[in-house]
């Protein structure tokens, strides 16, 4: 384990070391933090690229880590644990120099399975929401107990610097489909809140951590949402606990098509979501930096790589190829594994992506939902799959050689029927980059990317010391880096973040 936790002298120190920066204070934590966090989202302990990425961003200035619980079924946590320790027993940082924010709520995989033993033996977790197939969510001191003990094995460390509740109005999407009324599902949310944050304070002083907060994504919505998370009542809950209270941290998304979080006057007072954050000095932290939500819509805000569009005869040959490949591993490789039948169907379900391609490459619509797919469902999916043969291949040179064989097949195919949708995106990102430098003096930066001015509207808006961005891979870093290095002054920039919702939305 780790001993210690992120002090406010230690990260000033980290902060003067990389004065090419621009470093942040964390509200009324005083860790001064890179206006840039290490998002683990997406990242995986058994994916080395994940940890290089970890590891160059650390080493390059950044001491901000925002990972979760559920994240890569608790695989998110432990590579920041083995990466960490790795950086602190090697004297490239020290522990209190780091923060690290980790959040609980989600019951998935793992969980999800944790949930029904429980059930069967007749002692389920108090409060769980049962929200869909294969995931159900809980805030309850119980559930929270067990997920910071496991979380902090998992992190290697001591004590957790901040613990968010993650996305607690799971608990008012349940209710609103149980059909209840909305005041009665409010008051009731609000009460579970409340039970939560006795039991961090708790925590608290027990030095497991050392605040707390909420990661929610409806904290920018309007108040007629269903949904909406009203931080003024959450405040008034932590006050009501302890005039001394530990609610320290916020989360919630922000980006060129979700202003919310500026343009909207959701508070009791008037006021925007973070014109109150700012004004109760608390910490916030931004998400979905680059992925916005545009109506039904995914859109990544960054810039797209040109690829050679592709005949349809080629398309359709790679697509075969792959399809042919995922025959040989039916036929030969994994019978020749002698896996029980459950297994082997699971297994040959995992990986058969062939036929999907050949009757859909032509309908995805979009770059965005083509990647949402190639990213969020298909290799999430195939590394799985590359994961469990290549652990039980042995000596088998013929299932080694066909791993890589068919992984190259995959990635051909997969950038051939990328490359019908890539030109629209290209030309769409280019349009995106006009209307963000048209929107504000200080973001009409030529030489930058549309990933760095989506980051650079963020951290110029005062009340926003933290932008999360996922790095799977240390081109993502550099990248990063290239604008943290920008100057870039601070101020409310309400005019800004409104021509964008003008236009944008």
């Amino acid at each position: 384990m780790m001993t210690g936790a992120a002090t406010v002298e230690a990260t000033a120190e980290f902060a003067q070391a990389y004065s090419a920066m621009q470093f942040q204070t964390l509200g009324e934590t005083g860790w001064r933090i890179s206006q840039a966090g290490f998002g683990c989202y997406r990242v995986s302990a058994g994916v080395e690229p994940h940890g290089n990425a970890m590891l160059r961003a650390l080493a390059s200035g950044i001491n901000l880590i925002d990972t979760s619980t559920n994240y890569a079924d608790g695989d998110s946590e432990r590579l920041v644990g083995r990466v960490l320790k790795e950086m602190v027993d090697g004297g490239a940082m020290v522990r209190q120099q780091v923060v690290v924010v980790s959040k609980v709520g989600y019951l998935q995989g793992v969980n999800f399975q944790l949930s029904q033993e429980r059930r069967a033996l007749g002692r389920p977790f108090p409060d769980l929401v049962p929200y869909g197939k294969g995931i159900e969510h809980c805030i309850h001191p119980e559930f929270i107990a067990d997920q910071l003990d496991r979380s902090l094995d998992r992190l290697q460390l001591e004590t957790l610097d901040a613990l968010l509740l993650h996305n607690p109005e799971y608990f008012l999407g349940w209710a609103q489909q149980q059909d209840m009324a909305l005041e009665e599902v409010r008051d009731e949310f609000y009460e579970r809140i409340a039970k939560a944050f006795k039991y961090l304070e708790e925590l608290v002083q027990e030095g497991k951590i050392q605040c707390y907060g909420i990661s929610s994504n409806t904290f920018p919505a309007k108040t007629e949402d269903a949904a909406f998370v009203s931080l003024d009542r959450v405040l008034a809950i932590a006050r009501d606990i302890s005039a001394q209270h530990h609610f320290r941290v916020v989360q919630f998304p922000m980006n060129a098509y979700e202003p919310g979080a500026v343009v909207h006057s959701n508070q009791s007072d008037g006021r925007s979501l973070i014109d109150t954050a700012r004004h109760h000095h608390l910490g916030v932290l931004i998400n979905r930096p680059l992925n916005a939500f545009a109506g039904n819509r995914l859109l990544r805000l960054a810039d797209v790589e040109a690829i050679d569009l592709r005949s349809d005869d080629e398309i359709i040959a790679a697509i075969s190829a792959v399809n042919k490949s995922e025959a040989i591993l039916w036929r030969n490789s994994l019978p020749a594994l002698g896996l029980p039948t459950p297994l082997y169907q699971l297994i040959r379900d995992q990986a058969a992506v062939g036929a999907h391609l050949k009757h859909y490459w032509r309908n995805f619509g979009s770059y965005d939902r083509w990647r949402q797919f190639k990213d969020g469902i298909l290799w999430p999916r195939l590394q799985g799959v590359f994961d469990y043969l290549g652990q039980h291949a042995g000596e088998d040179l013929e299932l080694k050689q066909w791993i890589d064989d068919h992984r190259r097949k995959l990635m051909d195919a997969a950038a051939a029927v990328e490359s019908l949708y890539v030109a629209a995106a290209d030309r769409a990102a280019g349009e995106v980059k006009k209307t963000i430098r048209k929107a504000d003096p200080d973001w009409d930066i030529a030489a930058a990317a549309l990933s760095q001015l989506a980051i650079r509207i963020l951290r110029s808006t005062s009340g926003v010391p933290a932008v999360l961005v996922g790095r799977r891979h240390e081109s993502y870093v550099k990248d990063v880096m290239e604008e943290l290095q920008r100057p870039a002054s601070l101020r409310r920039r309400r005019r800004g973040w409104q021509s964008l919702s003008d236009l944008l939305g």
